[in-house]
């Protein structure tokens, strides 16, 4: 059975260093949730308060209605799969994943049952006498997740399981990790730095910086609203240009009186923020309502496989990024380096934020 979380005004510090800052966030039961964010967002000081192997300085952790920051963390209830795996590599799988119920007391010959069924959840039976040594990574990595649901927990937490696994193997373990949760339908939360592994896995993106949480929504709200600059920069690639002061003659909006109402109004110094994937190359000259101009010198082109990507140098010497898939009318649709391009931005999809907003 899952659980929720309720978390209010958590800190934590570090010396003068603030790790967490009066954070405060509600995880319903069963979903999967992502903290998200650089390197010192406080992302894994939120983990581990939850874990119980972080004490924070004040605020609360209750799990559906028990307050858990007493509570030692072998006392929780809490499932958790580390970053380094944390596996006993003088003991064999099956001794690695029952140790936790060995811990509990658990009879030996429903031990046996629960181990087997754990292994069963992620794909690794038949390998219960093998030694962690005789291991692959995504195969350790899948024992970690065994022995942290082998118990039955309520909540599931994982600490960047997969930045050890190359490419191909972190994108295939992250359809497993979906579908696990699919199957046992218990509470997760996961931190990781990579922004498509975030988009990939969760129900809702929690993004944090320096120790506060900036913005919990839905993979795509995070994408195609982001409610900060931080957020629009750390999520994804972006453009970002002023609207108002010198700087905004590279911009030319004509855009509806509903949107100027509602996104450039409201702003001191509104941002325009533009996703290289929804930029089009505009006929010389186009002035339709609803859209957002530029006029620009092709710069650039990189050709990656899938993508091919145009840097284009606006009058005041900016550089904005173009990207489509590859496709064969691509590159024969892209003016060649050196000549005079327009772009266009329609308004559904332009993003406003304010430039005094940071995150």
């Amino acid at each position: 059975m899952a659980s929720s979380i309720t978390i209010r005004g958590l800190s934590k510090h570090y010396g003068a260093f603030a790790a967490l800052s009066d954070v405060s966030i509600d995880i319903p039961a069963g979903q999967f949730v992502t903290l998200l964010g650089p390197s010192g967002s406080g992302k894994t000081t939120l983990l581990m308060s939850i874990a119980g192997f972080a004490h924070p300085d004040q605020g609360s952790i209750r799990i559906d209605d028990q307050e858990i920051l007493s509570l030692e963390p072998d006392k929780r209830d809490i499932g958790v799969v580390f970053q380094n795996y944390a596996l006993f590599p003088h003991m064999s799988v099956e001794e690695n994943v029952g140790y936790p119920l060995k811990l509990r007391r658990v009879p030996a010959a429903k031990r046996a049952g629960r181990v087997r069924n754990a292994l069963q959840a992620v794909q690794m039976e038949g390998f219960g006498a093998r030694r962690i040594n005789e291991l692959s990574g995504g195969q350790r990595q899948r024992v970690a997740v065994a022995r942290a649901i082998v118990f039955e927990p309520r909540i599931i937490l994982m600490d960047e399981p997969l930045s050890a696994l190359d490419k191909k193997l972190r994108e295939e373990m992250q359809i497993e990790l979906k579908h696990l949760h699919q199957r046992l339908g218990r509470t997760i939360v996961y931190v990781t730095h990579d922004q498509k592994e975030a988009l990939t896995l969760a129900d809702q993106v929690v993004v944090m910086d320096r120790g506060r949480i900036v913005q919990k929504d839905s993979p795509r709200e995070i994408y195609e609203q982001p409610k900060t600059r931080f957020v629009a920069d750390f999520i994804g690639n972006s453009n970002f240009l002023p609207l108002t002061g010198p700087a905004a003659a590279t911009v030319e909006p004509l855009v509806s009186d509903e949107f100027r109402q509602r996104h450039l109004d409201g702003h001191s110094r509104p941002l325009l923020v533009i996703r290289p994937e929804k930029l089009e190359i505009a006929p010389a000259g186009m002035r339709e309502p609803g859209s957002f101009y530029l006029d620009a010198t092709v710069g650039e082109i990189l050709f990656q496989g899938d993508l091919v990507i145009v840097f284009a140098k606006l009058g005041n010497g900016e550089l904005v990024r173009l990207q489509r898939g590859t496709r064969r009318t691509t590159l024969a649709t892209i003016p060649a380096e050196g000549e005079p391009v327009r772009l266009a931005l329609h308004e559904e999809d332009a993003i406003v934020v304010d430039e005094e907003t940071t995150g």
